[in-house]
């Protein structure tokens, strides 16, 4: 299925402003620094993670540890995908119990990939509460989950694909609405 580019939803500018106001956000609501830590969903969770622990340092002056979470052996449609699962591992050095985590993906749609992330975090610690950021929500939610922190709220078919090209991987901020190309 060939997919073409329908719209862009944001550019650079606009994904760095997102993430700046989710920054505050996170402090606001934590009301400070104390016992929080960010977890980024593979792949691009990690960088967006990456890049709000550094929009924290950069206005509180506090370097919130930052994680990396596979959530691959967790997902609930291995079998069905029939491929061989490629596991990277999690990459978390520091303790989640009795701590706020933030969970960090790039964009909400059914949900599953967060229930994975859950059971994954559970697994790993007893974490105080447990938010979640994302930079994009694009909604049909196939389970009760609901983020804590939005970057930008899209309505979207279930036809259309949102896709987030970031500068660590693409060379390039921005996200995109796709849709399936028109057979001639």
């Amino acid at each position: 299925m060939e997919l073409t580019e329908k719209t862009q939803l944001l550019d650079a500018e606009a994904i760095r402003r997102a993430l700046t106001r989710i920054a505050h956000e996170i402090v606001e609501k934590n009301k400070g620094t104390e016992g929080l830590v960010i977890i980024g969903i593979k792949t691009r969770g990690i960088h967006l993670a990456k890049r709000l622990a550094d929009r924290i340092a950069s206005f509180e002056q506090v370097q919130v540890p930052v994680g990396t979470l596979d959530i691959t052996l967790y997902r609930d449609d291995l079998k069905q995908r029939g491929e061989q699962a490629v596991v990277n591992g999690s990459e978390i050095d520091f303790a989640i119990t009795d701590k706020t985590v933030v969970l960090v993906d790039d964009v909400l749609f059914t949900g599953r990939t967060v229930r994975a992330a859950l059971d994954a975090l559970i697994d790993l610690g007893r974490p105080r509460q447990i938010q979640l950021a994302v930079l994009v929500d694009r909604g049909h939610r196939e389970l009760p989950i609901r983020p804590d922190y939005v970057g930008k709220n899209v309505p979207t078919s279930r036809e259309e694909v949102v896709a987030v090209n970031l500068d660590e991987i693409e060379q390039q901020d921005k996200v995109i609405i796709l849709e399936k190309a028109n057979a001639l």
